[in-house]
């Protein structure tokens, strides 16, 4: 990428370093709220105040297993994505591909640690925060989420939108060694190492030379001598570290866009073919519109190493935060420990002072009447074997001395104990049944019914981080399809036994038969896809849930439903093998019965015996086949024989009516009293005598 003289300036990112500096102060106290969820609840000023009074300190860490059990249950209800696409019909194929890739970026980036991370943070302190970037070392995966802390990003707190698309910057600082730094930049390698020694080692001969002096790090001494903010801020000259600005900001411009009629909008590119011709022909129509462009500068204190575009396709940074509670004037975060603090120090202080008050000891004495001094008396009356020697005549002048342990605890001071105790977890809309402790509710439906009560009391929080991880998801499904625009590649989807294992074609080139045009099958880039958060067994809590609603579903079924849903009772438990077990049920599912084999067997038989008894026939007629041929053959000349004959008698009879017309006369009457019709046979004689007329038989009349 192409740097630009155009890019970030210093005087605008001064600007935005001094309005960070004007921000509200909610990062100390941020850090205070994390050390008391880590147990360090004490500063020096109170151990001070307690050692003064011989009070002893101690620390009873409630916080910490309250917030552990909010970050439990978003452990043991952790969901997965799932890509879909945006039209019902078209698509379909690519997004199961994508989310096969999705799902394995998921695991190989560590995307579920990062996210979990950033909710422990959003739960404790009010905001947590993923990076979803490229890695960098090559030897690793190629994507990488990583949790951030807080401390390190810097935000536009005029954004309103929770995924800081409106956001005019964000500013991460980065500190590490000079030797690092210089490697990232090596064209700034000198400027960084002069500005790690807290210096520059200017050869002031050169400066006039030509080609011979650095001029960047001229130019650099004099903006670091005169730049406003703090020096300590961006460079450790100790300890030979620097700190990196890695500045994130948008850029806004007025440009063209096509409205597509799927639904996509793209920025007009006049040397498009495709775009021109889409407007040539009114397909669609330019239209102004104005649009942010994110890009990245680095910065080293005042000097800029780097502006360029952003490496990204998509339009937002690749920081997503974590929102917990954000206050309503000054919108700085905060989380569920602001509140339990007071409560945590009260439970402190009283177990401190009742264990104070319980070893405590009482003594009144006349002066003089112990005869070791005041610090040796103090330290052996504390000793439960104390052995205290008296002065025996200030005692027979009427002196006192008396010793009083009648320290006790009341009821009262208890009661507040446990109320201070029980307040921090309804402070957290936390109850013992969430947590898995006893409680006042005894039966399932009212233990149930505190968890759900837990549940909605954070649902807030929950619904952020569901949004946010669903905008990390976001991020990943963009450098994944990013990487795979116009590359054609074969995606492989593991059916676990359940479905059929199939293979999905990524951008395949294809030839419109019709038109002779070259395009893309299953074209990723023109596919409009989204991340959403679905119900998928992910945990082994989830899923011993599933699979227990489940049994109870299945124990009520008939028995050919079972048969259906047995394989998918068996996807939801952590077994060795289960993929095996699953196909050998299936197998198994598909072999007959004893009867329905006999059944076979005997339909087997049945058409066996057809067959040979077809092929019998068949055998028999071919033997059979030359006598039929020549019973045939002779018939054709028997008939042939019997036709001649009759002709010829014809011809004769013919020939005698011809010549004695009262033949035919006497012929029907001996015919008719023979009992034969002689109508039925009466056309023969005309006809055959016509045919012999005709043919020339009879000859001439």
């Amino acid at each position: 990428m192409a740097e630009r003289d155009d890019g970030l300036g210093l005087p605008e990112f001064s600007g935005w370093l001094r309005e960070l500096q004007e921000q509200p102060a909610w990062r100390a106290r941020a850090d205070r709220e994390s050390d008391y969820y880590d147990g360090n609840q004490l500063d020096a000023d109170i151990l001070r105040r307690q050692r003064e009074i011989g009070i002893p300190p101690a620390i009873e860490p409630l916080i910490g297993p309250t917030i552990d059990a909010v970050l439990g249950a978003e452990a043991k209800s952790r969901t997965d994505w799932r890509v879909t696409a945006d039209h019902d019909r078209e698509g379909v194929d690519v997004a199961e591909a994508l989310n096969q890739r999705l799902n394995q970026a998921e695991r190989q980036a560590r995307a579920d640690d990062a996210c979990s991370a950033a909710y422990a943070s959003q739960v404790k302190v009010g905001v947590g925060w993923v990076e979803v970037a490229r890695e960098a070392d090559p030897f690793r995966f190629p994507y990488r989420c990583l949790a951030i802390h807080r401390n390190e990003i810097w935000w536009d707190f005029l954004a309103r939108e929770p995924d800081l698309s409106d956001a005019r910057y964000l500013i991460r600082s980065k500190w590490m060694q000079i030797g690092q730094a210089a490697l990232l930049f090596p064209q700034h390698a000198g400027l960084i190492r002069s500005a790690g020694m807290g210096g520059h080692a200017l050869d002031l001969a050169n400066l006039g030379t030509e080609g011979g002096a650095s001029t960047d790090l001229a130019m650099s001494w004099n903006m670091a001598r005169g730049w406003s903010i703090e020096e300590q801020e961006w460079r450790d000259c100790a300890n030979q570290r620097v700190c990196l600005f890695e500045c994130w900001y948008r850029q806004w411009e007025r440009v063209l866009v096509l409205k597509l009629g799927d639904g996509r909008v793209v920025e007009y590119a006049p040397d498009n073919e495709a775009h021109q011709v889409a407007v040539a022909l009114g397909g669609v129509v330019p239209e102004y519109a104005v649009v942010s462009r994110v890009r990245l500068s680095w910065w080293l204190g005042p000097h800029r190493l780097s502006d360029a575009a952003s490496p990204y396709r998509h339009r937002h940074f690749p920081y997503v935060p974590f929102w917990g509670k954000r206050e309503d004037r000054t919108r700085a975060p905060y989380g569920l420990i602001r509140g339990m603090m007071f409560l945590q120090d009260e439970v402190n202080a009283r177990i401190s002072k009742m264990h104070w008050g319980l070893a405590a000891t009482r003594t009144t004495r006349t002066e003089g009447a112990v005869k070791d001094d005041d610090t040796t008396f103090r330290r052996e009356v504390a000793r439960p074997d104390a052995d205290i020697v008296l002065d025996h005549d200030r005692m027979r002048e009427g002196g006192v001395f008396k010793v009083e342990r009648d320290f006790q605890l009341n009821q009262q001071q208890y009661q507040r104990l446990a109320d201070a105790r029980e307040g921090i977890k309804r402070t957290g809309g936390v109850y013992n049944a969430f947590m898995g402790q006893d409680g006042q509710a005894k039966s399932g439906v009212a233990i149930a019914g505190l968890v759900e009560q837990s549940n909605q009391t954070l649902a807030d929080l929950n619904d952020n981080a569901a949004y946010a991880r669903s905008q990390v998801g976001e991020l990943l499904l963009s450098m994944i399809i990013e990487d795979l625009i116009g590359k054609p590649d074969e995606v492989f989807i593991d059916g676990e036994g359940i479905r059929d294992d199939k293979r999905i074609s990524l951008n395949t080139p294809r030839t419109d038969p019709a038109t002779g045009v070259r395009y893309l099958d299953n074209d990723i880039e023109r596919i409009r896809l989204k991340v959403g958060m679905e119900d998928v067994p992910s945990t082994p809590t989830f899923r011993a849930q599933q699979l227990g609603a489940m049994s109870e579903a299945f124990k009520s079924m008939p028995r050919e439903y079972q048969r259906v849903m047995f394989p998918h009772l068996l996807a939801l438990m952590d077994v060795p093998n289960q993929r095996a077990i699953i196909e050998a049920i299936q197998q198994a599912d598909q072999q007959q019965t004893p009867d329905q084999v006999q059944q076979a067997i005997e339909m087997q038989v049945q058409r066996a015996l057809k067959d040979a008894q077809y092929d019998l026939k068949l055998r028999e007629l071919d033997q059979r086949q030359p006598l039929i041929d020549a019973q045939v053959r002779r018939t054709r000349h028997e008939a042939a024989g019997k036709g001649v004959e009759s002709l010829v008698r014809a011809t004769q009879a013919a020939a005698s009516v011809a010549s004695q017309p009262g033949i035919a006369l006497l012929a029907d009457e001996l015919l008719e009293a023979a009992g034969s019709d002689v109508d039925a046979d009466a056309p023969l004689a005309p006809v055959a005598v016509e045919r012999g007329i005709e043919g020339g038989a009879l000859g001439a009349p």
